[in-house]
């Protein structure tokens, strides 16, 4: 496997390969690997010739008072994961590489960014948009995995790119938990004991909506009510929000039918969970 720190690299790389006509696969990541990743790896080994991980902390898609500094970085680690998924590549930029000083360009998508982390985080998408777009163009590659645990990201990219005519498709592969529940994420390693048993209740009260959904109720006042108590009761939190959306178009569901994105963002102590279900009705 390569490790690569340059776009000039990443493109001297490929160049052959697309030559060749080989099926190129691209993983965008910040690192901090767990089983999602790796399970986005192991979709993009089976379907493409040449798989590419991209392990870069994106600056522009934290807030100020986010954890840009703390966010875990364990690049060796992240590296021996990638060679035991038979990576063809690792690209490694500084932040120099993707962000010169003299940057003037962002990529924004409109009203999917708006409601749920995009009303909490702002600019955190833009600063998405603009990287995945930055990494599109240095990779070119066939198809890009994106895990369902961030289902509005996955939304939002797949608009971008049919809206910008990418000639790129998008899989986005199911949410990876823990045997207790817990969808697996890099900020987990945040949580103490107490919190990471408090966090259960984040995936206890999706798993109750769907039940009840499953059971007949409709009303989506009821449902969320009915989770927010759950994951209160738990212990201290301050819930950014529970929502229930339409699955594609991410807006505001009064009755649940078709298919609705049943999702939620809780802060735990220093920690911001994010976790989802998607319903058919």
């Amino acid at each position: 496997m390569l490790k690569l720190q340059t776009v000039a690299e990443v493109r001297s790389f490929l160049q052959p390969h697309r030559a060749a006509g080989r099926r190129i696969g691209l993983v965008p990541t910040m690192g901090a690997l767990h089983e999602g990743h790796r399970s986005l790896i192991r979709a993009a080994r089976a379907a493409c010739d040449v798989v590419v991980v991209s392990i870069f902390v994106n600056p522009t898609q934290f807030g100020p008072n986010e954890d840009y500094a703390a966010y875990p970085r364990p690049l060796e680690d992240d590296l021996a994961a990638c060679r035991a998924e038979g990576v063809d590549a690792a690209f490694c930029p500084p932040v120099e590489e993707m962000y010169s000083p003299q940057a003037a360009t962002t990529v924004s998508v409109a009203r999917l960014t708006e409601g749920l982390c995009g009303a909490h985080r702002p600019g955190h998408f833009t600063g998405v948009t603009t990287v995945v777009t930055k990494l599109f163009n240095i990779v070119q590659p066939n198809v890009a995995y994106f895990g369902q645990k961030d289902a509005q990201q996955a939304v939002v990219i797949r608009k971008m790119v049919h809206d910008l005519m990418f000639p790129i498709e998008i899989v986005t592969c199911p949410i990876v938990r823990e045997a207790d529940g817990l969808a697996l994420s890099s900020r987990n390693v945040y949580l103490s004991p107490a919190e990471r048993r408090q966090a259960l209740s984040l995936s206890q009260a999706l798993n109750w909506a769907r039940e009840q959904v499953a059971a007949g109720e409709r009303n989506v006042a009821t449902l969320t009510e009915g989770m927010r108590q759950r994951i209160t009761a738990a212990g201290p939190c301050v819930i950014d929000y529970v929502s229930i959306v339409d699955a594609d178009e991410l807006t505001p569901k009064q009755r649940v039918e078709g298919n609705c994105l049943i999702a939620l963002a809780v802060r735990i102590g220093r920690t911001r969970l994010i976790d989802n279900i998607v319903v058919s009705v």
